[in-house]
C-alpha cells in the first residue's frame, strides 16, 4: 500500500482507475468548474456532479457510490447530479463484477472526497484569515460558527484547485455520517418507470441500420455456406460468428431470418449432451481422486459415516433485455453503445479487431436490463463493430430471445460428492469433492495457473473449500472434467453449487447425529474465532450472529401446521458478507411453494440500506430459479429457446422476504449482489426435507 494518502490518491481509484488530485488548476477569475479528481466536479454556481465508475443494471450502484463520494465530501445530496463515466485516461477499469462496486468505492472514493472537502475548507481558512479546524462543513457550505460566515463549495472552488493536495486526510466517522446509511431511492427510478430511460434498445443514431444474426447452434460450429435470395430487401453479410441479415428494421432483419438457407459445419461437439456429461461427472467422483485444495486434521478411526452426491444442472442467465449493440466504425474510428459490464473490455477488444488505438474507440456505457454476468464478455459489442466495418454504416445488432438462450454463456453444471462422519453428535470427519469444467469462454490456464492448481482450484471453489466450520479433519479436493459448452459468470459464478452441497449436507449430518439443524450449525462455528481458509480469511463470530439473528426472528422451533416446515442454510461470501436464511414452505410429496424467507446480513458498512434489501429480495427469487427450471444440451445445441422452456419466478412464485441488516465494526462495505444468492436453495431443499422427509439432491425440483 503506498505510504501516504497522497500517493494512494494519485494511483488508484474504484478498482484501480487513476485518481489525479490536483490537476486542472483554474483561476478564479475563469469562473470554470473545479474538477479536483476523476470522480468530482464542482460548478461555480455549486452543482456538484459525482461520476459513477460503475454500471447500472438494477443493483442500484448509480446511487450507492455518488452517496459515498456525497458523505465525505459533505454535499448537498439534493443539489448534486450523476454522470456515468467512459474508457479514457481516468476511467481505465470500469467493469461491473463480483460484488466488488460498493467494496472498491469504500477504500478509494472516501479519501478523494475526503481530500476535495478538506481543500475546500483550507480555501474558506484563508480566505476569512481562521485557522481551518475552526471550521466545519454542511449541505456543500463551508461554516465559520464563531463569525457567522458561510461559503458555498462554488465560491471556494477556484481558490481550492490552486492549493496543494494535502496528505492524510482523516475520514468521517460513521457516528457523523448524515448520507450513507440513509434510505435513498435510486438515482434512476423515476425515469425507469416512466419510460424516459434510455437502454440499449434505445439508442438512435442517424442512418442507422438494423441487424439480426444467424449463429451456429452448436458449439464450436460455423457456417458452410448459405442462401439468402429469398430474404428480399435485406442485406446478408458473412462475418466471424455467422451471417448478419441487415435491414432498416429490426422487425425486418428478424424476419428475414427463416427465410436464409445456411449449412452449418457443426463441428466437433456435435454430439455433446449435458445429461450424459453430468452422468460421467458423477462416475468421475468416484473414480478420481482430484486435487487438493484443503486438507486438515487426520481422519477419525470411527463413527456414523454418511455419503452423498448432489447434482447441479446448467442454467441461463435469461436476462430480461436481450443482448444489443449499437457501433458505429468510420475513418479509423469507433463508436458504441453498450449496455456492458465492460466498458474497457469493449474498447479494448473492438480495437484489437479494427487494428486502430484503444483511444479511437468510443464506449458510451447504457443502462442494462439485466446483466448478472451475461454482459462481462463482449463478443457482442465486437461483432456489432466488426459488421459496422463491414458495411460502412452504424448498425444495431439485437438477438433475439432464442439466440440469447441458444448461444448463451451459460453457468455450469457441477457435481458435488460429500463424505461426512459424525460421532458424540459432532462432525469429526468432511470430505467434499467438487467436479467441474474449470475455464470459461475465452479462459485458458496460464503457466501461474498449473504451477499451484491448489490456488487455482480454490479460486473455482468458493463454497467448497472455505468451509466456515470447526472440524477437525477435512479434505476437500477439486476434480477437473471439461466441456465444450460456452461457459460464462452468472450470479454468484461458482458458490451455488458447492454451497448447495455442503449447507444439505450439513443439515444431512444434523438428521444424523439427531440435532437441531441450527443448533448444530452453532456448535460448529467455535474453535478459531478468524480461520485461514487458503488464504481467505474469514470470522465465525460474525457467521454466528446471522445464525442467531434468523433464529430469534423467524420463530424457529415453534410449531408449524401440517405440511409447513422451516429449513436453515448460511454461508460467507469470499470471506466478506455472511448471509443466513430461515426459510418457511409448504410442501408435499410433489408439489411445494416458498412461503417466507428470514434473512440476515452483515455486510459491513452499510452504504443504502433500500439497496441492501432490494439486493436481497432479488437474490431470492433469482435464487429460487434454479429450481424451477435448467439447460440442458442435446446434440450440441441447448434445448430450451424461452421462457415457456426455462421458466422464472413470477410474483404468483415470490414469498414474503424479511431482511435484518446487521449493524458491523467491519471497516469496509462489502458486496451485496452475489452474497444472497447461494445459501437460499439449500434452505428451501432443507426445509422440504423437514415437511416432507424427502431429500433433493439434484436440481432442478421439476
Amino acid at each position: 500500500m503506498p505510504t501516504t494518502r497522497r500517493d494512494f490518491l494519485r494511483i488508484t481509484a474504484v478498482s484501480g482507475t487513476a485518481l489525479v488530485l490536483g490537476v486542472g488548476r483554474v483561476r478564479a477569475e475563469d469562473a470554470a468548474p473545479w474538477k479536483p479528481n476523476a470522480w468530482l466536479r464542482i460548478d461555480p454556481d455549486g452543482t456538484i456532479t459525482l461520476v459513477a465508475g460503475k454500471q447500472e443494471m438494477g443493483q442500484g450502484v448509480r446511487t450507492s457510490l455518488p452517496m459515498i463520494i456525497a458523505e465525505e465530501l459533505d454535499a448537498d445530496w439534493t443539489r448534486v447530479k450523476i454522470e456515468q463515466a467512459m474508457p479514457g485516461p481516468d476511467y481505465t477499469r470500469l467493469g461491473t463484477g463480483g460484488s466488488g462496486s460498493v467494496y472498491g468505492a469504500w477504500r478509494t472514493l472516501r479519501p478523494a472526497a475526503a481530500t476535495a472537502r478538506a481543500m475546500l475548507v483550507s480555501a474558506a481558512a484563508a480566505k476569512w484569515s481562521v485557522d481551518a479546524t475552526s471550521l466545519r462543513t454542511e449541505k456543500s457550505f463551508v461554516i465559520h460558527d464563531a463569525s457567522g460566515r458561510r461559503a458555498s463549495y462554488g465560491e471556494l472552488a477556484a481558490a481550492a484547485s490552486k492549493l496543494e493536495v494535502p496528505k492524510d486526510v482523516p475520514l468521517k466517522a460513521a457516528k457523523d455520517f448524515r448520507i450513507v446509511g440513509k434510505r435513498i431511492a435510486k438515482i434512476d427510478d423515476p425515469a425507469i418507470v416512466t419510460g424516459g430511460a434510455r437502454y440499449g434498445l434505445d439508442v438512435r443514431v442517424p442512418g442507422m441500420k438494423f441487424a439480426s444474426i444467424l449463429r451456429c447452434p452448436v458449439v464450436g460450429g460455423s457456417v458452410k455456406s448459405f442462401d439468402a435470395s429469398k430474404a428480399k430487401g435485406v442485406q446478408a453479410v458473412a462475418i466471424s460468428t455467422g451471417v448478419a441479415l441487415v435491414a432498416n428494421s429490426t422487425w425486418a432483419a428478424m424476419k428475414a431470418r427463416p427465410l436464409v438457407q445456411v449449412e452449418w459445419d457443426l463441428g466437433p461437439n456435435k454430439d455433446f449432451s449435458s445429461n450424459a456429461w453430468l452422468d460421467s461427472a458423477v462416475e468421475a467422483s468416484k473414480t478420481q481422486s482430484g486435487e487438493a485444495m484443503r486438507v486438515a486434521g487426520t481422519a477419525p478411526e470411527s463413527g456414523t459415516t454418511l455419503e452423498a452426491t448432489y447434482v447441479y444442472p446448467f442454467y441461463s442467465h435469461a436476462q430480461i433485455e436481450p443482448m444489443n449493440c449499437t457501433a458505429h466504425v468510420e475513418d479509423g474510428k469507433a463508436t458504441l453503445w453498450a449496455p456492458t459490464q465492460s466498458p474497457n473490455g469493449v474498447q479494448n477488444e473492438v480495437a484489437a479487431l479494427l487494428k486502430i488505438p484503444p483511444a479511437n474507440v468510443t464506449v458510451h456505457p447504457i443502462l442494462m436490463g439485466g446483466g448478472f454476468g451475461r454482459r462481462l464478455r463482449v463478443y457482442d459489442t465486437v461483432e456489432a463493430a466488426e459488421l459496422s466495418a463491414a458495411i460502412k454504416a452504424p448498425v444495431q445488432v439485437v438477438w433475439t430471445r432464442e439466440e440469447d438462450f441458444v448461444d448463451a454463456r451459460l453457468q455450469h453444471g457441477a457435481v458435488e460428492a460429500m463424505r461426512g462422519v459424525v460421532r458424540d453428535g459432532r462432525i469429526v470427519s468432511w470430505s467434499h469433492k467438487k467436479v467441474c469444467s474449470p475455464f470459461m469462454t475465452g479462459r485458458t490456464p496460464s503457466k501461474e495457473d498449473l504451477a499451484d492448481l491448489g490456488a487455482l482450484y480454490r479460486g473455482l471453489s468458493w463454497g467448497a473449500y472455505d468451509v466456515p466450520y470447526d472440524i477437525p479433519h477435512l479434505d476437500i479436493r477439486y476434480v477437473r472434467h471439461d466441456s465444450p459448452v460456452r461457459y460464462g459468470p452468472w450470479r454468484a459464478v461458482f458458490s451455488p453449487a458447492s454451497t448447495l452441497a455442503r449447507e444439505s449436507f450439513v443439515d444431512e449430518l444434523a438428521h444424523a447425529a439427531g440435532k437441531d439443524p441450527l443448533q448444530f450449525r452453532l456448535d460448529h462455528l467455535g474453535g478459531a474465532e478468524t480461520v485461514d481458509a487458503g488464504g481467505l480469511q474469514f470470522q465465525r463470530p460474525r457467521l454466528r450472529r446471522v445464525l442467531e439473528t434468523v433464529r430469534d426472528r423467524s420463530g424457529w422451533g415453534k410449531p408449524l401446521p401440517k405440511g409447513r416446515a422451516r429449513g436453515v442454510a448460511c454461508n460467507i461470501y469470499d470471506g466478506d458478507t455472511h448471509v443466513a436464511y430461515v426459510v418457511e414452505v409448504t410442501a408435499s410429496e410433489d408439489r411445494w411453494h416458498v412461503d417466507r424467507v428470514v434473512c440476515a446480513v452483515d455486510c459491513g458498512a452499510v452504504v443504502n440500506p433500500i439497496g441492501v434489501e432490494q439486493q436481497i429480495e432479488g437474490g431470492v427469487l433469482w435464487a429460487l430459479s434454479q429450481l424451477l427450471g435448467s439447460i440442458t444440451l442435446k446434440n450440441g445445441r441447448v434445448q430450451q429457446t424461452n421462457y415457456a422452456e426455462f421458466p422464472i419466478p413470477t410474483i404468483a412464485d415470490a414469498p414474503r422476504v424479511e431482511t435484518h441488516i446487521l449493524g458491523s465494526d467491519a471497516p469496509n462495505a462489502f458486496g451485496m449482489g452475489e452474497p444472497p444468492v447461494p445459501p437460499l436453495v439449500p434452505a428451501v431443499l432443507n426445509a422440504i426435507f423437514s415437511a416432507t422427509g424427502k431429500r433433493h439432491r439434484r436440481l432442478p425440483l421439476v
